[in-house]
């Protein structure tokens, strides 16, 4: 590889900081770019990732050790000073001088040598002292530095479920990833997979959702033969519990109004024993097309990949014994997995709302007669759960909720109402609602 791992991490942080782009697709460009070994590619993945979850952290600490704010502070310099920072201060297995000499000469060799004394002097006072948050910010912002969160969504978090469950979930996003599976039921068994996949050199671990495992890999997922065979897609635990709150049976006709990529699709289909219809819909071929492929990897014929746009009603549709509305939004339950959520304001989700509501009214017409309708956001916001599901029982006298997945612990008290967190559910943070039609 002609460039080295920090270097490549530096330009796509650089390019995240300047053109804001989404970690997770400048981090693929550059490896089909530069096509590093796995070693590096896990290096770099850490590095970016790593920096852009504790972004307010690391500026703060930078900012310690500046004659002058760090606004002012060239986004290049910067980039650098934060990578220099996370390795010292979140990479215990990277030597202090390996992470102070590396940002030194990444300033060299991008035209930043001008600011080489400085990320040498900065990097090095942060190596002596540490982290320090100051005794005399408020409460608020301690969290906010300690936990890298904008300070109006950490008032928020604690206005709605509490100081106690706002840092729980704020801390539990920055832990490492877990990767859940979902065991394809019309293929294998549970008991069958795991002892194929310990076979290929997976740790397999039971949770507590029937049928959904936990593994740990040291290989990309989609190169496991029993991946490739069909016998299982991957899944968090929080997609799982939403479809298991639709009680789906076998021969039912249902719907998936926002489905893409698939994953509650085929597990929906699991849970119908692939007896039945399932429309899987999306606005866009490209995306149906990608829930045909994984469909047809799984076995799964009941399940009808279907263009359709989820705010406008579909005369051609039939009506449903199920219908599965998870809407687009801020996504602010999976902030560990998609860490540039972190930095959105709350306000930018209003132009979310007219959308979530039309979606939730569109798809409550598709509901029969005693079916059952299921609303969820990957989204720990009541802006966009709770009080959408108020709104709409007001406007429709002929539904009316039912609690939801009652065995499940919850957090806070909602009534009929669930929303999810990592460090009471161990999956996303994700919000369910359950409707019945008179």
């Amino acid at each position: 590889m002609s460039k080295s791992a920090r270097q490549i991490a530096y330009e796509i942080l650089l390019k995240i900081e300047v053109s804001e782009a989404y970690s997770n697709l400048a981090i693929d460009s550059a490896v089909k770019m530069y096509n590093p070994d796995s070693t590096d590619c896990a290096f770099i993945s850490r590095l970016v990732y790593g920096v852009t979850e504790r972004k307010i952290t690391l500026d703060y600490a930078i900012s310690q050790h500046l004659s002058k704010p760090i606004k002012k502070t060239k986004p290049e310099v910067l980039t650098i000073l934060r990578l220099g920072a996370y390795q010292i201060l979140f990479m215990d297995k990277i030597p202090q001088s390996a992470a102070v000499n590396e940002s030194v000469k990444l300033a060299k060799n991008n035209k930043c040598e001008f600011a080489s004394g400085l990320v040498n002097a900065v990097l090095r006072k942060i190596g002596q002292n540490g982290l320090v948050i100051n005794d005399n910010l408020t409460e608020t912002e301690k969290i906010s530095v300690a936990y890298s969160m904008l300070e109006d969504t950490v008032k928020f978090l604690i206005h709605h479920y509490g100081k106690e469950n706002a840092e729980a979930f704020l801390k539990s996003t920055l832990e490492p990833k877990e990767i859940f599976i979902r065991v394809n039921t019309v293929k294998t068994t549970t008991e069958e997979l795991k002892e194929l996949l310990i076979k290929e050199n997976v740790k397999v671990f039971d949770t507590y959702i029937e049928n959904a495992l936990k593994i740990e890999i040291n290989n990309a997922v989609y190169n496991l033969e029993s991946f490739k065979n069909g016998l299982f897609h991957v899944e968090d635990l929080s997609s799982q519990l939403c479809v298991e709150a639709l009680e789906l049976f076998p021969e039912a006709t249902a719907i998936d109004v926002c489905a893409a990529p698939g994953g509650k699709t085929f597990t929906a289909a699991q849970y119908m024993k692939n007896k039945g219809t399932l429309y899987s819909c999306d606005i866009y071929s490209q995306r149906t097309d990608l829930i045909k492929e994984g469909a047809e990897r799984l076995g799964l014929d009941c399940v009808k990949p279907f263009v359709n746009d989820a705010t406008v009603f579909n005369e051609e549709l039939p009506q449903m014994d199920r219908v599965l509305c998870d809407v687009p939004c801020s996504g602010l339950g999976i902030i560990g997995k998609k860490p540039e959520i972190k930095y959105k304001k709350l306000d930018d989700i209003k132009s979310l709302l007219p959308i979530q509501k039309q979606i939730l009214e569109t798809s409550s017409k598709y509901v029969k007669s005693g079916g059952r309708l299921i609303y969820s956001t990957c989204s720990v916001n009541p802006n966009e759960s709770r009080k959408i599901c108020e709104v709409f029982l007001r406007e429709h006298p002929d539904f009316y909720s039912v609690k939801v997945l009652p065995h499940i612990e919850r957090a806070v008290d909602e009534g009929d109402y669930l929303t999810l967190f990592p460090h009471k559910n161990n999956c996303d943070g994700f919000f369910i609602a359950a409707f019945h039609r008179k």
